[in-house]
């Protein structure tokens, strides 16, 4: 007994458009794994940068006397994401990186510009 079949269906090409499509979904697989690897080293870089940031900025700011917009220019190339805050009262500047990072940094007499550790940040908050 013979039974009909239906021929198979020809494959159509996958489009241009689809093709694009995979492609950008891929990129974008493979950038968001290199931000969750790469995340700890930014963050790293970032804090480091708010401490060095801090403590010149306080510098230029209370031993030297200049305006803090005058500080920008004693950072290295590729600071630009760090941004000052000062408190005149306290003699403080705040540098941060947006999302990342912060540190601050106080004028002590005659010990010059120093670190505030997180318990003592957190004590002025």
């Amino acid at each position: 007994m013979a039974t009909a079949t239906s021929p198979a269906k020809p494959k159509t090409p996958m489009s241009l458009w689809r093709k694009i499509r995979y492609a950008l979904l891929g990129l974008l697989a493979l950038f968001i794994l290199w931000l969750v690897y790469s995340f700890n080293d930014l963050k790293g870089q970032a804090q480091l940068g708010t401490a060095y940031a801090a403590h010149i900025a306080c510098s230029c700011r209370y031993i030297e006397g200049r305006s803090l917009d005058s500080c920008y220019s004693d950072f290295e190339p590729g600071m630009e994401m760090v941004s000052l805050s000062d408190d005149p009262a306290s003699r403080r500047v705040r540098a941060s990186v947006p999302l990342m990072a912060s540190a601050v940094a106080e004028r002590r007499g005659d010990f010059g510009c120093l670190q505030l550790n997180e318990a003592e940040i957190e004590a002025l908050e």
